[in-house]
Parts: structure tokens; sequence; C-alpha cells
């Protein structure tokens, strides 16, 4: 049996019973009880969630709460929760440190899950943009490939089976169908 840990916010929290169901017999899911929130917030947390486990693969997500901004704040506006630049950092911190100190783990970078703006404007008291979540999931992919870590592209998953149709009203997280999607497609991936 294969010892696996998710981490990630509450989209990993929602796919992740899934995950469990569809690994069963193959291996051992586990994903910290609260959410990983911010790449600030997970590498905080890297020595009890990762360093500090028995673990063959880590499969990892931070994003959706770093790209969070002021409740109408311009899109230019510098104001995201973790800055680019810091999220770079954070995210190259904490690829290395796994790498390091776990160099037999397997390692997946998961990208960030599109938003619909317009739905998550209506019912958040904070933004979050279609666009900061392409370009933070740019970088996590450029630093994914700096460290040979490979990519679960969850973002071009929903994109082409239809973003909409899958989140709900809150223009963020799913219904069941799309944290089943999510779930088969990470348990899919983990196998290979």
């Amino acid at each position: 049996m294969k010892s696996v840990i998710l981490i990630g916010d509450s989209i990993r929290m929602g796919y992740q019973t899934y995950v469990e169901r569809q690994l069963a017999g193959f291996a051992t899911v586990w994903g910290p009880e609260k959410n990983g929130e911010t790449s600030q917030n997970v590498l905080a947390n890297l020595e009890e969630w990762v360093l500090a486990q028995e673990v063959d693969i880590v499969h990892l997500n931070a994003g959706l709460h770093d790209i969070k901004r002021q409740f109408g704040a311009s899109r230019g506006a510098a104001e995201n929760a973790v800055p680019v630049e810091a999220y770079r950092k954070n995210l190259d911190k904490i690829i290395a440190t796994i790498k390091q100190k776990k160099p037999g783990v397997r390692l997946v970078w998961a990208t960030t899950t599109p938003v619909n703006y317009h739905w998550h404007h209506e019912e958040k008291g904070f933004d979050r943009y279609e666009e900061d979540v392409e370009n933070y999931n740019l970088v996590a992919v450029e630093l994914a490939r700096k460290h040979g870590v490979e990519v679960n592209d969850l973002y071009r998953l929903v994109m082409r089976s239809g973003r909409d149709r899958l989140l709900v009203k809150d223009g963020v997280h799913f219904n069941e169908e799309g944290y089943k999607m999510l779930g088969k497609a990470v348990a899919e991936c983990l196998k290979k």
C-alpha cells in the first residue's frame, strides 16, 4: 500500500473522499483536517503535514487563498493576499524543501481550479479574478518544471469539462459532479 498526502484548500477537502474511494486497496490517503489556505500557511505547516509523515506521494496545491483581493479592488491593483512574487518564493521553498528532505517522495503539483468572478463577486466578501488564477498557475507550473515536479492540470480539466456547469453559485467551489470528476482525475494521476 502506498501512502498519499493531499495538501490544498477547500477544493482539496471537497474531492478528498472521492480520491480515498478511488485509491482503496492501492493507497492510504491523508490530508489535514483544516484548509491549507495560502502558500504561506502550507509553508508554515510543511513539517507537520508532510516532512514528519511517512509518505510515498504528495499531491500539492495552493493558490485560491493567495489570489484573494479586498472586495472591489481594481484588477490592476497589487492587493492579492499573497503577492505573486511572494507566492513564487513560497512555492520554490515548499518544493525544494520536500525534494531535499523527502528525496524518495513522488511530488505532484495540482494547478489551481478556475473561478467565475461574476458569481464569486455576488456571493463573497472579497474578490478572486480568473486572470490571477491563470497568472499564479503559470508561476506554479514554471516552478514545477524547474524542479522536475509532475503537474496535474486540474485547471484545464475543469475548463474543458464546462466550468460553469461544475461550479456552485459562489463561483469557486464545485457541485458533486465537479468534486467527483476532480477526485477521479487526482486518483488516476496518483495511480500512474
